[in-house]
């Protein structure tokens, strides 16, 4: 059996890609590349139909991070002079989110540049989830806070929060590479916070800051073993005042390679093209929506993205279909293990009120 077709007959079962055929599918020629798509895309299709789902972000702080991660345009000391503002209203909040759900959008997720959340921050997010869900009762909200400590995820859920997300972005083996002030750990041990307190996991990598291919395939593995339901699949903006300024080491064909290579290591689980994919994919986009099932909508956070009716005119246009806020996303049985996670997350929260124990307060 071949490469692609060993690959399609584990992804279809819902088997993970071993190293060996990740790697060999990121060394592939351009020459296989369409034979490298209609393969990942038997596998998308497994899984997710032609269903494509739309994400919304909504910055709600933008700028004034102490992070130091080299490629973000909100870093401590940023030179980039994107528009810098402490938290929005539940109000303007809400509004925000609304042009998302306009067009499509079954998710919004609420991001907040910084380290972490205070507890007061997470009270905030949960009045500007009530204003949302008062306006799209059935819209799943995601919220991007940075590394939570004990008993945020727990209130987050609470407060009716579907997802958070806290992408890897790469391996930890060149993560000190990238950022000084947290490490890979710290990421790795939110993500475990948010999927234990029973939220749905969501997690991803950047592509494209001088990374390996090995470091691509661990980072790849360190999501499948985390569990996460979405993996955001972002390629650098090599934004001006930043230190990976002038960096353009992609193609659109090694874009294409990154994403199916993700989709046979996580074949049942929400894979998102998400920041970059306009100027790295360029005309080949509606090629990655074979293989990835989910896109953001619009803009991104500080940067602008294509419009949005010209991502349901390119989703239409590929055969695909927007996916509906009554479809599930995920397959059945990775939904079950998700309600599972949360009954436990429950379950700890009773006995912790039955025997008189707050949560830890915030580091």
């Amino acid at each position: 059996m071949d490469l692609l077709d060993r690959l399609v007959d584990k992804g279809t079962r819902g088997a993970s890609a071993d190293r060996a055929d990740a790697l060999a599918v990121l060394a592939t020629a351009d020459d296989e590349l369409l034979d490298v798509v209609a393969a990942a895309g038997r596998v998308r299709r497994r899984w997710f139909g032609r269903r494509v789902k739309l994400n919304y972000l909504v910055n709600l702080k933008s700028g004034l991070c102490p992070e130091d991660c080299t490629y973000c345009s909100q870093r401590l000391g940023s030179e980039t002079g994107i528009l810098k503002y402490t938290w929005l209203s539940p109000e303007e909040a809400a509004a925000a989110a609304a042009a998302g759900t306009a067009g499509g959008a079954k998710r919004v997720c609420l991001v907040a540049s910084g380290r972490g959340p205070t507890d007061r921050d997470v009270e905030r997010v949960a009045s500007t989830v009530a204003a949302i869900k008062a306006q799209s009762p059935g819209v799943e909200v995601c919220a991007c806070l940075g590394l939570l400590s004990g008993g945020q995820a727990e209130r987050l859920r609470e407060a009716g929060v579907h997802a958070y997300n806290h992408n890897l972005n790469t391996s930890e083996e060149v993560y000190s590479d990238i950022c000084s002030t947290h490490g890979f750990a710290d990421r790795v041990d939110t993500v475990r916070r948010a999927h234990d307190a029973g939220l749905s996991a969501c997690s991803g990598l950047i592509a494209g800051m001088g990374e390996s291919d090995d470091d691509l395939a661990d980072v790849a593995f360190a999501l499948r073993g985390l569990g996460v339901d979405s993996v955001p699949v972002n390629f650098l903006i090599p934004f001006e005042g930043t230190p990976q300024e002038g960096r353009w080491d992609l193609t659109p064909q090694r874009c294409l390679r990154i994403l199916a290579m993700v989709r046979f290591v996580c074949p049942d689980v929400e894979v998102r093209l998400a920041g970059g994919r306009e100027i790295h994919l360029r005309t080949l986009q509606p090629l990655a929506l074979h293989i990835a099932n989910s896109i953001f909508l619009g803009d991104y956070l500080t940067s602008e993205g294509q419009s949005g009716r010209a991502d349901l005119d390119m989703i239409a246009d590929a055969g695909f279909e927007v996916e509906g806020t009554g479809a599930a996303t995920l397959p059945g049985r990775r939904d079950e293990d998700t309600s599972e996670a949360a009954g436990r997350a429950d379950l700890v929260a009773l006995r912790l009120r039955g025997a008189g124990t707050e949560a830890p307060p915030n580091a």
